[in-house]
């Protein structure tokens, strides 16, 4: 029996970890993030691999840095045949890359070369990308730059954000390394290597990129908004305060007022200008402060004083 050693961290990785444990491999150890402080309450809270290894019966680490740890020895001293990694979140270190007999594989939410990086769905959706999909890859030192195993390709469709896009590559690529695995495991899979002219990077989300420039066209801050979307959400400023604008639609409403500029409060939404010509409805927000509401049920209350000609910065 196969001997494998898990690693991921987010609801994405709970189906991998799920079909491989269905499928009959021996998981030696499940690896994930440690426990952290989540909500306004900060309650300390297990990762969604965690939770899902617990229910298995399987066992658990959780190094806040794996290199130089004892769980890095313990994990050598298990001697898998074969590590699985699928948004872990931590980079492993090349002693461990060198011990199993069948190499380390991850399961990646991107086309590589392109989006190689954190947050390649994130990414993939501000892009404006009409589709992305899952690599299956061999990890090596360098970040996301191993020989290609197998991908599987999937749309971005405009009603996508980047909550819906995770549960769908992560269907999609649970479905893959299912196919994938026999091969892997008999030595008879394909090994591509990745042309460094096409790699682009998609980098954990900065507050910088989470701000919303009026001044870019309609089309590129729709991208944002759902690409950011649900975390952690595009945001702006309106009187000196900032507001997390969480879900909104494009609109062809103009005028010759200046990109930022609310030009209508409609029954659903507020609609903003930007700046090619089009605009933005916005449709759910959250100012500061306050908690997350439609535009319908903010501008009857805590909204009833933003008027048109008002303007985000």
């Amino acid at each position: 029996m196969t001997k494998i050693v898990f690693m991921g961290t987010p609801d994405f990785s709970v189906p991998v970890l799920t079909m491989l444990h269905n499928e009959g491999f021996e998981i030696a150890a499940v690896v994930t993030q440690p426990d952290r402080p989540v909500g306004r309450k900060r309650v300390l809270t297990p990762p969604p691999v965690k939770v899902e290894a617990n229910r298995l019966g399987l066992t658990v680490l959780q190094p806040e840095k794996l290199r130089n740890s004892d769980e890095l020895t313990e994990l050598k001293n298990m001697n898998p045949d074969l590590i699985v990694t699928a948004a872990y979140g931590q980079i492993l270190p090349k002693d461990l890359l060198d011990v199993p007999r069948l190499g380390c594989i991850n399961v990646h939410a991107s086309l590589l070369p392109k989006y190689r990086g954190g947050a390649p769905i994130h990414q993939a959706v501000m892009d404006g990308e009409a589709e992305t999909g899952v690599t299956i890859m061999y990890m090596v030192e360098k970040l996301d730059a191993g020989d290609i195993i197998s991908q599987v390709r999937i749309p971005i469709l405009e009603e996508d954000n980047t909550g819906i896009l995770f549960e769908k590559l992560s269907t999609a690529g649970t479905q893959l390394l299912k196919e994938t695995l026999p091969s892997i495991v008999a030595g008879t899979n394909d090994r591509i290597p990745q042309d460094e002219k096409y790699v682009t990077f998609a980098g954990n989300i900065t507050r910088e990129q989470e701000r919303i420039d009026w001044s870019r066209g309609g089309n590129e801050i729709f991208n944002k908004v759902r690409g950011l979307y649900p975390w952690p959400g595009a945001y702006s400023v309106f009187q000196d305060g900032n507001v997390k604008v969480w879900k909104a639609k494009k609109s062809e409403i103009d005028t010759d007022a200046s990109p930022g500029t609310i030009i209508k409060r409609l029954k659903d939404s507020l609609v903003v200008k930007t700046g090619d010509g089009t605009s933005i409805a916005i449709t759910e927000l959250q100012p500061a402060g306050k908690k997350r509401m439609a535009a319908e049920e903010f501008m009857n209350g805590a909204g009833a004083n933003w008027n048109e000609g008002d303007h985000f910065e």
